[in-house]
């Protein structure tokens, strides 16, 4: 049996005629806020823009699911298990595609596979659940296979339309999307969740996080930031490269960690306080090339939220040095 994911993305929000659904643990074997985190909830709003069931920024345009991303790629490299969120039946499944970051470039040929290497489990009375993104070749279980909540389905990945390591889980009635978060939503309003949802514990949310990262030459001004025209993909050897954050609702006292690692190691690291955040605020720190000039080749950065000793978001970009 196979499935596209084009037809997940066409997908409505379903009506709150919710009877017997599952209960759901976590779909991923890491620990939120440590080794994880959610990066974006399901989109409520209708339009063309995005909210997420708070009301709050944490999604985005159509999105129709709950991703919990990774914090590296070496993470996705050392394999971290994809986990059954209830107990159910493998309805359907797909494996064999490259685990490979979307581009511009590479969009036309995920369509209709956006969703990448995927899992879909029935759970009876019209619920299913579908996990997406997964690691190729990983995948454990077998079409028509009974699963037990938490049992290994695959790994996590970076297969179909993403460019960054994490599990995308779509609950689904009918066919249609429901937010476990806020399953009882009547025409895209979001709210104050009562309770825990479709979730044996519900996660935690927290409304601060990361807009994006990116590399520049020099340190941005805020508008270029905000618009993208700061980021820079490739530099000369003898470039400044300077990494930047861009915050949302962060407060007093949370720590921005960027750090950036090139083809010999680690080039740079900082934590930096943030004890007096606006609503929205970037910050940056780079090094000059050494003598010589950068090696070529690819550089990595990571931007990294932290609140008490608890990671809330985490972001990555690239640069080439040619």
């Amino acid at each position: 049996m196979k499935f596209t994911a084009g037809a997940i993305l066409g997908l409505t929000l379903a009506a709150p005629a919710l009877a017997d659904p599952p209960a759901l643990s976590l779909p991923i074997d890491c620990t939120l806020g440590t080794t994880c985190y959610i990066e974006d909830y399901v989109d409520l709003d209708p339009g063309p823009d995005q909210r997420d069931y708070t009301c709050g920024l944490k999604s985005r345009d159509g999105h129709r699911g709950t991703d919990i991303h990774l914090l590296s790629f070496e993470a996705m490299e050392a394999g971290v298990d994809v986990l059954a969120a209830a107990p159910g039946r493998v309805a359907a499944m797909r494996d064999g595609m490259p685990d490979t970051p979307v581009t511009a470039a590479t969009r036309a040929e995920i369509a209709g596979r956006e969703c990448g290497n995927a899992v879909r489990i029935d759970h009876g009375d019209g619920w299913q659940t579908l996990y997406c993104h997964m690691k190729n070749g990983s995948l454990s279980v077998r079409e028509g296979q009974e699963v037990e909540t938490g049992m290994p389905l695959g790994q996590v990945g970076l297969s179909g339309l993403t460019n960054a390591p994490h599990i995308h889980l779509s609950v689904l009635k009918n066919g249609a999307v429901v937010d476990p978060f806020l399953p009882e939503a009547i025409d895209g309003a979001c709210g104050s969740a009562v309770g825990d949802g479709l979730w044996h514990d519900a996660p935690a949310y927290d409304r601060a996080g990361l807009f994006t990262a990116g590399f520049s030459t020099t340190v941005p001004e805020f508008d270029a930031v905000k618009s993208g025209d700061a980021r820079v993909t490739d530099a000369a050897p003898n470039a400044a490269l300077v990494l930047y954050g861009h915050v949302f609702y962060a407060r007093p006292g949370d720590t921005l960690a960027l750090w950036a690692d090139g083809p010999g190691g680690r080039i740079f690291e900082t934590e930096l306080l943030l004890d007096a955040p606006q609503a929205q605020l970037f910050r940056a720190y780079g090094r000059r090339a050494p003598a010589g000039g950068w090696s070529p080749g690819i550089y990595r950065g990571y931007v990294r939220l932290d609140r008490d000793g608890r990671i809330i978001a985490s972001r990555h970009a690239n640069i080439t040095v040619r």
